[in-house]
């Protein structure tokens, strides 16, 4: 039943990175924040959508452009993550979250080519405002069975790998902390370079780093 849960999870959250809303519940923090809430371990749900959020701040869903899939991956990462403990579940959680996002980005690619077929034709019959209603309703129904299926087959896998990957995870909690944040600090360096680079945004660049200094000491 918690896997189907998390299933369900995945398939609301997944509706509101385009279907539905865009309320930006679907973004990793949230997402993690609201899986670990259900869960019962809020505060690892917290953990692991920070990083994912850091990790995939640099995909900008803009256009037809390809972009892993934040929501579903961040609760595949949480749930796969919520059996075991050890200085290896976050950053084997992380891994498995960034993987499922471009399994998840994919499967929004080919269902972009399925809406495409929904679509009634401009002129004909098929275009009436009760067709294209069905079509829309149609492909929010897809959209939702989508992200419930990479939700679902995210957990399992995850939950599997992580039970053989775990215990000879090598690193300590302060070494995996550090590999995480490296992997987020070059995230955020792209991201600032998108954003007009160092020049443009010193200030921004100086206040990112020292709250990250102080976020470092907290964990």
């Amino acid at each position: 039943m918690e896997i189907v849960r998390l299933s369900a999870l995945g398939g609301l959250l997944g509706l509101d990175a385009t279907g539905v809303g865009q309320f930006m519940v679907s973004r990793p923090l949230v997402a993690g924040t609201l899986t670990g809430w259900m869960l019962g371990d809020p505060s690892l749900g917290i953990t692991i959508g920070v990083v994912l959020e850091l990790y995939l701040l640099v995909s900008f869903p803009t256009g037809g452009a390809r972009f892993p899939e934040g929501a579903t991956a961040t609760v595949v990462a949480v749930g796969c993550a919520m059996p075991y403990g050890g200085a290896g579940v976050v950053p084997l959680a992380v891994a498995v979250g960034l993987i499922w996002g471009q399994i998840g980005g994919a499967t929004i690619t080919m269902q972009r080519h399925l809406n495409s077929r929904l679509v009634p034709e401009p002129g004909g019959t098929r275009s009436r405002p009760r067709a294209v209603a069905t079509a829309h309703i149609a492909a929010i129904t897809i959209d939702f069975l989508r992200a419930v299926a990479v939700t679902f087959t995210g957990v399992v896998a995850g939950r599997a790998v992580l039970g053989i990957l775990v215990e000879d995870w090598p690193l300590s909690i302060p070494e995996s902390t550090g590999l995480l944040l490296v992997g987020g600090a070059v995230s955020v360096g792209i991201l600032l370079r998108d954003l007009g680079g160092f020049r443009r945004r010193g200030v921004w660049f100086a206040t990112g780093l020292a709250l990250g200094v102080v976020g470092a000491r907290f964990l």
